[in-house]
């Protein structure tokens, strides 16, 4: 495991870190700041914010040159990663099609796909969305729904989606749909990709416990799409839903790592501010998810080596977002118990406490998205130890 960067990585750091530190403004990084401000205002300031970064290079730092990235290294995207976090940065507004979309796209696309989606999707001129789950298939993806009848050069399509991240500003939607009459679980099923402006296709939001309506719910109704708008080939969606998810289990962990130890910290000074820190039971669960914290991170590292030496990590990604869906978990109980009696408070002597309990609430989650930790458990024990079924 090799725990350093190369000079020319580290002057790429001093170069990000400059340009955050001159294009952040100052208001955006204070506690509170985005849950002040209305849901589709803020998300129009992190959209133009992220194309204006794309345009300056700091947008695809990994991806090849020839699809506008940097063409940089696995530990290049590690920095960019770190340093967001550092800089408190925007969230993206495109992270499903940044992270998951675009990579696939690359790997299995069609010349036309890779012209018309990877470009438009970096600058954010086209915002992505995902859609995988319904109202009866969630963790069981295979037991989904929504069907696509070929009608000549088109599918029409019929269903419903669920929890759906950026739904109301989604431009299109990459949608798993069952495309083969009569076909059951995995097979018969297309990827495919689906203009979310035209006629049957409606986008409604979901508020959340935290006030936020970041997720959606998608209903098609009689929705045409071209059959050559399908991700990978017809029918054969399952193998390439797997590919799709295999970027989102498999990051090396070090912008997790980074934006939970920040967390982590905020958490302590409010331990401190209640006088909670010198509870004997309190420090001893302090203490324990700091050391699951420097294990993600040590984890983090022996992933991003082994992505430098050009390994496949295949099924070993599941151990990855369960290791770092598991300690965000832990840390927000921690966060529940330090709060006791004031966990409805949104402020405590002058500590805005929103976004940390929009943290908390977003913690229930993790580990339900993206494969759940019995799946993820499941995929190690059978595939990584080569445990018995």
């Amino acid at each position: 495991m090799d725990l350093s960067f190369t000079p020319a990585e580290e002057e790429f750091r001093r170069e990000l870190r400059a340009w955050l530190g001159a294009h952040i403004p100052q208001e955006w990084t204070r506690p509170g700041f985005w849950e002040s401000v209305p849901d589709d205002e803020g998300f129009a300031m992190r959209r133009e914010w992220e194309r204006e970064k794309a345009l300056a290079g700091f947008a695809g730092i990994q991806w090849p040159t020839e699809y506008g990235g940097r063409g940089g290294t696995p530990g290049m995207k590690a920095i960019y990663d770190e340093e967001m976090v550092l800089a408190h940065a925007p969230r993206t507004v495109n992270p499903l099609g940044l992270t998951f979309l675009a990579p696939t796209v690359m790997a299995i696309g069609t010349e036309s796909q890779k012209k018309e989606i990877i470009g438009p999707l970096l600058r954010n001129e086209v915002i992505w969305c995902q859609g995988f789950s319904e109202p009866g298939a969630g963790s069981d993806l295979a037991a989904l729904s929504t069907r696509g009848v070929r009608d000549g050069d088109d599918f029409v399509v019929n269903g419903q989606k669920v929890w759906t991240t950026y739904a109301v500003h989604g431009d299109k939607i990459f949608t798993l749909v069952r495309t083969q009459p009569g076909s059951e679980r995995h097979r018969g099923i297309s990827m495919l990709l689906i203009d979310m402006h035209q006629p049957g296709v409606d986008a409604r939001p979901l508020k959340q416990m935290s006030g936020a309506s970041e997720f959606g719910e998608v209903f098609f109704t009689d929705a045409r799409v071209p059959a050559s708008d399908c991700l990978g080939p017809i029918d054969d969606g399952w193998r390439t839903a797997m590919r799709l998810l295999s970027f989102e289990r498999g990051a090396s962990g070090t912008s997790q790592y980074t934006e939970f130890r920040r967390q982590y910290d905020e958490i302590v000074e409010v331990a401190r501010t209640l006088g909670r820190d010198r509870d004997p039971v309190v420090r001893d669960r302090l203490a324990r998810v700091l050391t699951e914290l420097e294990c993600l991170r040590y984890h983090a590292m022996h992933v991003l080596t082994q992505t430098e030496q050009g390994r496949d990590l295949g099924f070993e990604a599941s151990m990855t977002k369960l290791q770092w869906s598991e300690t965000f978990q832990d840390l927000w109980e921690v966060f529940d118990e330090v709060l006791g009696d004031d966990a409805t408070l949104e402020t405590i002597d002058g500590i805005d406490l929103r976004a940390l309990h929009g943290q908390a609430m977003w913690s229930r989650s993790v580990t339900i998205w993206g494969g759940s930790s019995q799946v993820q458990r499941t995929i190690t024990a059978e595939r990584v130890l080569g445990l018995p079924r």
